[in-house]
């Protein structure tokens, strides 16, 4: 079998996720989020998130994204993203099929909002012939692998509720921003204003299910009611819960994540002594962007799987997870030399 710098999804399950499911699998508990595990859970995410938060598990990480948007928004809004946001490309128009609202992408160089770039959407207030603008959603890390500080969260937040507007964050590799940053959940996200949060952790060593969190009381009135109609709701919820209990203990997150960002910069400092790759964006998480001559690209994929990123200039992307060892990376580059030459 191939290792894979194709995804952190291609991953497996991380041996202490996967005993942690094990252990509680084991006699009758009520479904449906009535079980203790789950109960024990949402207490952990108040301790990582803050007393605000409310956890909600869902199923994937769009299922995610659209409850989290479903939440803040009414179909006649608009949610502004970037050009590379996973709900823009990924999602199959989910989250415009199920909240109904207009998706407005704007064009980043690094794949990170700005004020500045956000303010251009920021008009048509009251106008009944204009989308009305009510959610900022930025993806930490982006979908380029670069990282938002939390002082740049927090201008965004700011911006969005001097409109009364919301944040949202796609929080899919929100382990890696951490470990990246060297802050807690609760600084980058409840500390800067953050409104709703979807957390992932199937790319960090889960084995399925991700959270959605909400910073605003007001936000959980009516969300079980939409997390079912969106088929969301897990009936044997200790599943997911048992994978957060073993993620959270002794910062399993972080250790993973960790690993993970440091494969990666090792894979980047590798490829710093081969001239005929140019490394795209900064390497701020597990993930390397770069260009290579296309006439190995084609043959490098038949020794590893990875991604084209760009056919026209031919940009790939690389990613490492917790299982990726130097060992992993030293065949990598090993093989991609050998074709250079």
């Amino acid at each position: 079998m191939k290792r894979s710098f194709g995804s952190d999804n291609h991953s497996g399950i991380h041996p202490q996720i996967l005993e942690s499911i094990q252990r509680l699998n084991a006699d009758y508990v009520p479904a449906y989020g009535a079980d203790p595990y789950t109960e024990e859970v949402e207490c952990l995410f108040k301790e990582e998130f803050g007393p605000e938060a409310k956890v909600f598990f869902a199923f994937n990480g769009t299922g995610a994204n659209v409850l989290c948007l479903k939440a803040l928004t009414q179909p006649f809004h608009s949610i502004i993203c970037a050009d590379t946001a996973h709900i823009n490309v990924d999602e199959c128009g989910a989250p415009e099929s199920f909240t109904g609202c207009k998706l407005l992408s704007l064009s980043t160089p690094d794949g990170k909002l700005t004020p500045d770039l956000v303010s251009e959407e920021l008009y048509g207030f009251g106008d009944q012939h204009h989308a009305q603008p009510k959610v900022i959603s930025i993806s930490q890390t982006t979908e380029l692998g670069t990282c938002y500080h939390p002082h740049e969260i927090a201008a965004l937040a700011n911006l969005a509720h001097q409109h009364n507007m919301y944040l949202h964050i796609d929080g899919s590799r929100l382990a890696n921003a951490a470990a990246f940053s060297g802050v807690s959940f609760k600084a980058m996200i409840a500390d800067t204003g953050v409104d709703a949060l979807s957390f992932g952790g199937t790319k960090n060593g889960l084995l399925l299910g991700e959270a959605v969190v909400l910073l605003r009381p007001h936000l959980v009135e009516n969300f079980l009611f939409i997390r079912k109609q969106a088929m969301q709701l897990f009936s044997k919820s200790r599943f997911i819960a048992a994978q957060y209990i073993a993620y959270f203990k002794d910062r399993l997150w972080e250790q993973t994540a960790t690993h993970a960002n440091q494969m990666a910069a090792y894979l980047a400092s590798c490829l710093k002594n081969i001239p005929q790759v140019t490394v795209s964006y900064p390497v701020e998480s597990n993930a390397v962007f770069a260009i290579i001559p296309r006439e190995v690209c084609h043959q490098l994929l038949e020794k590893h799987l990875f991604y084209i990123w760009d056919e026209e200039i031919c940009q790939v992307r690389w990613m490492c997870s917790f299982s990726t060892t130097t060992e992993d990376v030293d065949i990598f580059i090993s093989d991609l030399k050998s074709l250079l030459k």
